[in-house]
């Protein structure tokens, strides 16, 4: 390191300085050095995150004491995260952006707004099957969208595919939320992309045909009406049964408790059972690249991924890491192996097929 202190001593004799100026003069570079190393140890990470889980806290307080780096989040819609970027362009301070629907993501990269990026700890962490083929967009998390029905009014066997819910043995007996749900439209969009859009067509038609009420509320609200006896089947994602039966309210804990959980498609030749991913896309423009890809490291490292799992009741990304016990209860089962890209390629059209059939 250059010793400027050792070069003020040659210049003061070399040029005659007085002592006054020569202190002045050394306090002034001192001042200098220290804000030049107070600027290179404020490290940080901005993050634009759909994802509204207390888990995520946990995940982003242990990053900062492990690196240093600070992680500063904004929180909204995926869209309006989406509209912000564009808006911002270049000067978006935005480093990554989070979603919890691959759907997204992919619209965020058809408008220029992600960039590719690759690392060896994240190739080595994240299961192959589950990756962007493409390089835009790592998942940290996954979850299924399953069907969950009542034990005391529903058998197993009566329960098979996607496909058969619109049987007439389901009228007035299932339960969804609304079609303008992000879990929904990926759930259709890759109807479309395995089926084609008449079949789906006419699958959406059948299951608005047997709805027990309007679609309405979340996913948990699903859960709660089977309970309650206002239906009896009910399209979810996977990872809500684990947050009610863990949850600290009685009431909660029952409705889940009063619930099968069964995983769709699973025959020898079927496709096996829809997911999505909760994942992450590195901006365009991010301003702290190399802190952003550590924390992408990081969220899908053995430490991160256990805490996940144990909390949000969602499954691992990363190849070493196990479901949480609750989950794992549920067994093993297929998962469709789609490229996870279709669920925003066929999202438009999805959103037209809802609503020509009427799903509100």
């Amino acid at each position: 390191m250059f010793d400027f202190a050792k070069y003020l001593v040659y210049l003061q004799f070399g040029i005659g300085l007085n002592k006054k100026i020569m202190k002045k003069l050394l306090l002034a570079i001192l001042m200098v050095i220290s804000s030049c190393s107070s600027k290179k140890e404020l490290q940080e990470v901005n993050l634009y995150s759909k994802r509204h889980y207390p888990v995520d806290e946990v995940q982003y307080k242990n990053f900062e004491k492990l690196t240093g780096i600070k992680v500063n989040v904004v929180k909204a819609s995926a869209d309006e995260l989406i509209e912000r970027l564009k808006n911002e362009g270049e000067n978006s301070p935005a480093d990554l952006f989070i979603t919890v629907d691959a759907g997204k993501l992919y619209k965020a990269r058809e408008l220029g707004l992600l960039q590719k990026f690759s690392s060896n700890v994240i190739n080595e962490n994240v299961k192959q099957e589950l990756k962007d083929p493409d390089g835009y967009w790592t998942p940290i998390t996954y979850r299924a969208r399953i069907l969950v029905y009542s034990k005391e009014r529903v058998q197993k066997s009566d329960l098979s595919t996607y496909e058969d819910l619109i049987n007439p043995k389901w009228k007035n007996r299932l339960l969804a939320r609304s079609s303008s749900n992000a879990y929904n439209q990926a759930l259709m969009s890759s109807l479309v992309a395995n089926l084609g859009s008449e079949k789906a067509t006419a699958w959406s038609e059948g299951v608005v045909t047997n709805f027990a009420r309007d679609p309405k509320g979340s996913d948990r609200d699903q859960v709660r009406a089977i309970a309650a006896g206002q239906g009896d089947v009910a399209i979810v994602n996977s990872y809500y049964i684990g947050i009610l039966l863990s949850s600290d309210k009685d009431q909660d804990v029952s409705a889940g408790n009063s619930v099968e959980v069964f995983f769709p498609n699973q025959g020898e030749n079927e496709r096996g059972s829809h997911i999505n991913v909760s994942a992450i896309g590195l901006t365009k423009n991010a301003p702290n690249k190399s802190n952003a890809i550590k924390l992408i490291e990081y969220l899908t490292s053995v430490e991160a991924q256990k805490v996940y799992v144990n909390n949000s009741y969602e499954y691992p990304v990363n190849t070493k890491v196990e479901p949480s016990e609750i989950v794992k209860n549920w067994g093993v089962f297929k998962v469709d192996m789609l490229n996870l890209n279709k669920l925003g390629e066929f999202r438009e059209e999805a959103i037209k097929i809802f609503d020509s059939t009427g799903w509100k």
